[in-house]
């Protein structure tokens, strides 16, 4: 029987060609595995700009997208040169006084220029028509009165004699109604005596104010005839004068009472003296569309003489001033013109406005904007409401202009 085979022993020293016949070998697996390191490293490092180049491509676009915009502020108008106008100087009070009875100058006392107060006579006139006539009325009174008082009489005497039915009543009733007929006519007499009183005593002329006379149109021996009109004096009161001056409807607004303005005293120096707006007309004049303005100017020395003309300058008015923005921010479409205005968001609102005076590089604005609003300067004629924007910067000398 043969014994079983025994394993083959390994040599503890083998050959070279041995060895490379038993070992495995790894190096084709490594070089693979390296190759894919470097392709996927490859890859990595070249889709890795490209996806920044493309960020940044997309975020370059989105900043183009943005509109980038100059904004600049509405600023109040520049202060306008004071409104000087010519006016009209007139007396505060003055009045013709003209003769209310008919008669002959007898005596005048106030000449041309004399300062005279209230009640003072002034001339003194002969009414011998008014005197005669007041002579009659006065006899005429008494006949009346002579009449009435016989009219009362027999009016009581009848109702006496009605009582006893001596009289029938409608003979008393005749008595009474002629008592009471001849009373009435006392009561005209007595009126008319009155009026002829007054009358006559209009024969004084007096000073109806303090003032000083500005004209004597009368002489002694002169027939003065009441009712025509005819002028004996004129009487201004110089103290306190009114100044009268039409300013043109463009400027009428800025007219108020209380406001201070410049009168010209002297044409020559050029001398003013502040004077002070008491009351305008309220409408402007059909014929000529200014407002009539009066304004109150002190003359205790009477340095100034009523009559004349001068100038009257407002230095302050009471209108708002109006803003102005560039004309280059203005934007008009059918609707009427618009301004783009960058909100808090930068978000563009299209407002409407409404214009006023053209002053050439601005444009006054009434209504529509504030002087806390962002305007766009030369806004795109495409421009729309709610785009978003980019501010780039203000224009300090536009907004200070």
């Amino acid at each position: 029987m043969n014994p079983p085979a025994r394993p083959p022993t390994a040599d503890p020293h083998p050959s070279p060609q041995a060895v490379a016949v038993a070992t495995p070998v790894p190096r084709l697996g490594r070089y693979a595995l390296f190759a894919v390191s470097i392709m996927a490293v490859a890859f990595v490092a070249g889709l890795v700009p490209r996806l920044r180049g493309r960020e940044a491509v997309l975020a370059m676009a989105r900043e183009l997208s943005v509109t980038t915009v100059t904004v600049v502020s509405p600023a109040p108008a520049p202060p306008a040169a004071p409104l000087a106008l010519p006016a009209e100087i007139r007396a505060a009070v003055e009045a013709s006084i003209n003769a209310r009875a008919t008669g002959y100058v007898k005596h005048w006392y106030a000449d041309l220029g004399a300062h005279v107060t209230n009640g003072q006579v002034l001339a003194v006139l002969e009414t011998p028509e008014v005197d005669q006539d007041l002579a009659t009325s006065r006899a005429q009174l008494r006949q009346a009165e002579a009449a009435a008082a016989l009219a009362t009489s027999t009016a009581r005497r009848w109702t006496e004699l009605s009582k006893a039915a001596l009289v029938s009543p409608q003979e008393t009733d005749e008595k009474l109604a002629d008592a009471r007929l001849k009373a009435a006519m006392v009561e005209s007499a007595q009126a008319n005596v009155h009026r002829l009183q007054e009358l006559s005593g209009f024969g004084k002329i007096t000073a109806p104010f303090d003032g000083t006379i500005t004209a004597r149109r009368i002489d002694v021996g002169q027939l003065v005839v009441a009712g025509t009109g005819t002028e004996l004096f004129h009487l201004a009161q110089t103290r306190m004068l009114r100044v009268f001056v039409r300013v043109p409807q463009t400027a009428a607004r800025g007219i108020a009472a209380g406001q201070e303005a410049e009168v010209v005293t002297d044409a020559r120096t050029g001398q003013r003296t502040l004077a002070k707006v008491v009351r305008t007309a309220g409408a402007l004049d059909t014929a000529s569309r200014t407002l009539l303005t009066e304004l109150e100017l002190p003359n205790a020395d009477g340095a100034l003489l009523p009559g004349g003309h001068t100038q009257v300058r407002f230095t302050g008015s009471t209108a708002e001033v109006p803003l102005t923005v560039m004309a280059n921010t203005l934007i008009f479409r059918p609707e009427g013109p618009r301004v783009a205005v960058v909100g808090p968001s930068d978000a563009i609102e299209l407002r409407a406005v409404v214009l006023g005076r053209d002053l050439g590089a601005r444009v006054e604005i009434l209504s529509g904007v504030t002087p806390a609003d962002r305007l766009v300067l030369n806004p795109s004629d495409s421009i729309t409401a709610g785009s978003h924007v980019r501010v780039a910067a203000a224009s300090p000398a536009a907004t200070a202009r």
